[in-house]
């Protein structure tokens, strides 16, 4: 009996030998090359500081070894800066980056003295929303804030709803000193709501835009009552204007987080002019939310 178990417990520390690499155990299918995101190759040194600019801002950056130090540069939310963390470090490393925009760039790092670029642009490598111009090195990353969007859609959506240019919507907008701003237009797809407004001004002087904002209010407040503000942050702007020159007109396509307005309340639309005085607002009602059109196709003119 004792020899028994010494024989089968040695069978079974056989049949337990660890993996040699070269298979897998199980059911399992090799990843092709098809699948790969081919990386960058990107070269960094220590007396110097390599800059990468991405088309969008940068969200995420992870390295691949302790040689490396990386950042955005103050100021700026689409570069990042690289160098080494000690001379002349072996071997390779690499570096991945996901911009907002939701494209994924892969880099492999390895030290150079001189390295031959010290400012990369990364404006080529990633497509525009089409179906042509789709490299194979970028991957569209779904970011939770777009509840689960695809963010080149919101793109393709806010750039279309931009190039058609129509005024579906004639009941809303304001119009105080010489300045004309108006929603041409409500959209809802997925769980975004889009607003399309256009600011025109009808003076000499430049205006410039501040800021924009979007809050839920009371419609009536009785007095010596603090009014309650629900503010709701638009997720993305398309060609947001930040200055409209005089007898000229911008638009912006602005994307945010689905919601409904409560009996007695009202979405107030307000943007105020930076060193100036000339601020303009207009009300949305409930049931403009609720009429929003609801975009089925999607083309980008």
């Amino acid at each position: 009996m004792f020899l028994f178990c010494a024989l089968l417990i040695g069978a079974v520390a056989a049949m337990a030998q660890p993996s040699s690499g070269d298979r897998f155990e199980g059911l399992t299918r090799k990843i092709g090359f098809s699948r790969m995101i081919p990386p960058h190759g990107l070269e960094i040194t220590y007396d110097k500081t390599v800059h990468v600019i991405f088309p969008s801002p940068v969200r995420y950056v992870d390295l691949g070894s302790e040689n490396l130090i990386a950042g955005k540069a103050d100021g700026a939310e689409n570069v990042i800066r690289v160098k080494a963390v000690k001379k002349n470090f072996r071997g390779e490393t690499n570096m991945s980056v996901i911009t907002e925009s939701g494209d994924f760039y892969s880099f492999n790092v390895k030290y150079a003295d001189e390295p031959l670029l010290l400012n990369v642009e990364m404006c080529d490598f990633i497509h525009d929303g089409e179906a042509v111009n789709r490299p194979n090195n970028a991957m569209e990353i779904y970011l939770k804030e777009l509840d689960g969007e695809s963010p080149r859609l919101v793109r393709m959506i806010m750039k279309s709803i931009h190039k058609e240019d129509k005024r579906r919507v004639r009941h809303i907008g304001s119009r105080r000193f010489g300045v004309q701003f108006l929603l041409k237009g409500l959209y809802a797809h997925g769980d975004l709501l889009y607003f399309h407004t256009e600011t025109r001004n009808k003076g000499n002087v430049p205006f410039d835009v501040d800021f924009v904002t979007f809050k839920i209010v009371d419609k009536k407040v009785v007095k010596r009552t603090a009014m309650q503000e629900q503010v709701i942050y638009p997720l993305r702007a398309y060609n947001y204007a930040t200055r409209v020159d005089g007898g000229k007109a911008e638009r912006t396509v602005f994307a945010l987080p689905k919601f409904t307005i409560p009996d007695g309340k009202m979405l107030v639309v307000e943007m105020n002019e930076k060193q100036g005085g000339r601020h303009q607002r207009f009300e949305v009602q409930g049931e403009d939310v609720a009429n929003a059109e609801t975009i089925d196709e999607v083309r980008v003119l």
